[in-house]
């Protein structure tokens, strides 16, 4: 019998300024963050592996230090994505893949997030599909890959059945420079896996004129955030499982934009 669809909840990073003292004890060393943050949230989108392929000393220990149960979920090292886009990079795949088997069981998804390109990149979007198939064609079995990209002229129905055809999740992201979550389920379906990815990011630009310290919420986001409950509402009920976190960039303190979504979704039927 096949298992339930779950909805995995975390933030994008386990450490960030203006925590301490709010979300994790005062005077509790950085080395005990990531077992505190078990004990709030089963998940968890690890940030720093978009800048370095981590150790498997580093890796095993998040496994030692997290309960049975727990999920994480990672970027992939942006040496790939953004300096080499996707050429020649495929060692560079196999050894982040490499590393992030010692999470075993509690490896969740690995996400490719593309950079908005300009057309001197990509003129187009099917210059960037064409780079772009053949390297996922490539991919390993057996991992739950995610694509994200940040051109909204790129979601475009070819898209999503490319991806569908090879197992591979569209993320789904809260983005000043993309469609809404209602808007987008109208182009196309943008389930293209038996589970999605939902990233809550925010205007980076916009919010750090605000605050860079990233200990309480400064913008309202329980409107969109209502949104996304029903969409995940209506992504379970289709039994597809969802991994989703959110970024100190959506309204300032991730942990308590995981907290209201929580409290909205089991509120919406």
């Amino acid at each position: 019998m096949a298992k339930p669809a779950q909805i995995h909840l975390g933030t994008s990073a386990f450490t960030a300024d203006g925590w301490e003292g709010v979300f994790y004890p005062a005077g509790l060393k950085p080395a005990d963050y990531l077992s505190h943050y078990a004990t709030q949230f089963g998940s968890v989108e690890v940030d720093s592996t978009f800048y370095r392929i981590p150790s498997p000393a580093m890796v095993k220990r998040w496994y030692d230090v997290t309960p049975n149960g727990f999920v994480f979920s990672a970027k992939v090292p942006q040496v790939i994505t953004h300096e080499k886009m996707l050429e020649d990079s495929g060692d560079d795949l196999k050894q982040f893949l490499r590393a992030m088997d010692h999470l075993k069981e509690k490896l969740g998804s690995l996400l490719f997030q593309f950079p908005y390109f300009n057309k001197k990149k990509f003129a187009k979007p099917e210059d960037f599909f064409e780079r772009l198939w053949p390297f996922l064609g490539d991919v390993p079995k057996g991992y739950q890959f995610v694509v994200e990209v940040r051109n909204k002229n790129f979601l475009v129905p070819v898209l999503a059945d490319s991806l569908r055809q090879c197992g591979i999740a569209l993320a789904l992201i809260d983005h000043p420079w993309m469609p809404p979550v209602d808007q987008l389920f109208q182009r196309f379906d943008p389930i293209t896996a038996d589970f999605t990815y939902i990233r809550w990011l925010g205007d980076r630009y916009g919010i750090e004129k605000v605050t860079k310290t990233w200990s309480k919420t400064v913008v309202d986001r329980r409107r969109a955030l209502s949104e996304w409950a029903k969409a995940c509402r209506i992504i379970l009920k289709r039994g597809v499982s969802i991994f989703a976190y959110a970024n100190n960039h959506y309204a300032g303190h991730a942990p308590a934009t995981i907290r209201m979504f929580e409290e909205i979704l089991e509120k919406t039927k």
